[in-house]
């Protein structure tokens, strides 16, 4: 503990963010860095406790507080404090694959579960990511990350089908372990999730670029436009490889089932983020290889962070008007009594794209308690919608969804985006290796913590196998599968 009056003595302070009308002129991230020397004093208020629970990933109440990577935080962030980047990074880099990405999409479990936060004030917690984030993108500038070949070479060859976080730290460690690792990649680039699926001014591409490089360096093969079960053949890869990893993630999305549903101008959120990013990158939306929403009405169906993607890169593209339609009733702002320390804060969160919302349309984008009833189409194309207020009540026991009678509106709309979640992997890669799908639609394993599936050679991770989840646990889940394809080829595990 480098400062043991450091969380008496300085008050939390965050990387500040670009105004909400300056920043969405365009795709890039917006959290300017502090000062080294502000950053040594965030570092400073991590109070090295007895029992940090910020890294404890404990469950509590059904749900898992603190970072299920387990990352070494009080350490770190004491390095960080006496100004040893080198060393924190090298504490960091034990237990997280890829802190440049974490450090910026990851909703931050560990300052959640902080101690410093105990009373329940957010702002009272230890930034926790900012710090990661200053810590690994300066040993990137430092020289400090550098490819790191295996001494050794074994003759094992591993598949891992999908480059999305899981995939990546799956690859990662078997190959540092000095397995020969292929990963198969059905799109044109390398990322899965994190190079399509989040916008780039919440993760620039680059920055994904970059560790794909190092890992090119370090010898893992990347195979893009490899679509296994369908272009690429499952029994090829079952023949050639010593061991498979299904890192495909959840992409099955949730669909509306109302009239109208079919119409032009209906889609779903992760093809239209998809899409712009897709053109972003090939031509700096030049091409226009995406839904032109300029001077459009657009209805968001989903208040999650998919959502607030959804409206803030809308915004971006010139909409007239989003709106983002959310089931749930309204958060408290502070913690309820049945939510208390460490459990994750059930507390109403303002994200970025709803106040870029606020500040360019004047008004609060969300609608809660409220959802879509019916689609009105006019020669096939999406021209407004019909709302319903609902709300959740026991019905015989179970939770149930139901509609306020009477409280039905109509509302204009251009361009509908589903983002109501996933409801588990796609199956056909699955069916291709004769691997099963439970009734969530998840890759069916051994059992709960097991990573291995019924097909002896073929293992599961990340939301394929745990359900739609965060980056960080996908991260977690490709390192701990990795370890298991290890024990598996090898007898015993060092990873």
């Amino acid at each position: 503990m480098g400062k043991n009056t450091g969380f008496l003595e300085y008050k939390r302070e965050n990387n500040t963010a670009i105004a909400p009308l300056e920043r969405i002129s365009n795709f890039k991230e917006f959290h300017p860095q502090l000062s080294e020397a502000e950053r040594k004093k965030q570092a400073a208020r991590c109070m090295n406790c007895g029992v940090p629970m910020c890294q404890s990933a404990v469950r509590l109440s059904g749900m898992v507080t603190g970072c299920p990577l387990h990352n070494l935080i009080p350490e770190w962030n004491d390095l960080l404090y006496n100004g040893q980047i080198d060393m924190a990074y090298d504490r960091l880099s034990k237990t997280s694959s890829f802190p440049e990405f974490t450090s910026r999409v990851c909703p931050a479990l560990c300052e959640k579960a902080c101690n410093c936060a105990e009373e329940g004030d957010l702002q009272k917690s230890v930034s926790v990511r900012e710090n990661e984030l200053f810590i690994i993108e300066e040993a990137f500038s430092r020289g400090f990350v550098k490819s790191r070949l295996p001494k050794i070479r074994t003759d094992k060859k591993i598949a891992v089908i999908g480059s999305g976080p899981s995939g990546l730290a799956c690859a990662d460690l078997l190959n540092r372990r000095g397995h020969n690792v292929t990963v198969f990649e059905r799109e044109d680039r390398v990322g899965g999730l994190l190079m399509y699926g989040i916008p780039n001014m919440k993760l620039e591409k680059q920055i994904v670029c970059r560790r794909v490089s190092l890992m090119e360096g370090e010898g893992v093969k990347f195979v893009t436009g490899a679509d296994v079960g369908r272009n690429v053949s499952a029994d090829e890869i079952l023949r050639d490889f010593d061991a498979v990893a299904l890192c495909l993630g959840a992409k099955k999305a949730r669909a509306l089932n109302v009239p109208g549903a079919d119409g032009n101008g209906v889609m779903f959120a992760v093809d239209f983020l998809k899409s712009v990013t897709k053109s972003l990158l090939d031509s700096e939306l030049k091409n226009g290889a995406f839904f032109n929403v300029e001077g459009k009405n657009v209805v968001v169906i989903g208040g999650g962070d998919t959502g607030n993607d959804c409206v803030g890169t809308c915004i971006r593209l010139g909409a007239a008007n989003v709106t983002q339609l959310e089931m749930l009733s309204k958060p408290p702002v502070e913690r309820a009594s049945n939510n208390p320390f460490p459990e994750w804060p059930k507390t109403l969160k303002t994200d970025y794209g709803q106040e870029e919302a606020i500040a360019k349309f004047g008004k609060e984008p969300r609608i809660w308690e409220t959802t879509v009833k019916e689609i009105y189409l006019r020669d096939g194309n999406v021209c407004g919608l019909k709302t319903v207020e609902v709300e959740f009540k026991m019905i015989d026991g179970k939770r149930t969804l139901v509609e306020r009678e009477g409280s039905e509106k109509e509302m204009d709309a251009d361009l509908i985006l589903v983002a109501a979640g996933f409801l588990g992997a796609e199956d056909y890669a699955p069916q291709a290796f004769g691997v099963g799908l439970s009734a969530r639609s998840t890759v069916i394993c051994e059992n709960t913590d097991s990573y291995q599936t019924a097909c002896e050679k073929v293992f599961a991770a990340g939301d394929a196998r745990r359900g739609q989840s965060l980056v960080v646990w996908a991260v977690s889940e490709g390192r701990e599968c990795a370890r298991a394809i290890d024990k598996y080829l090898m007898g015993y595990t060092n990873l």
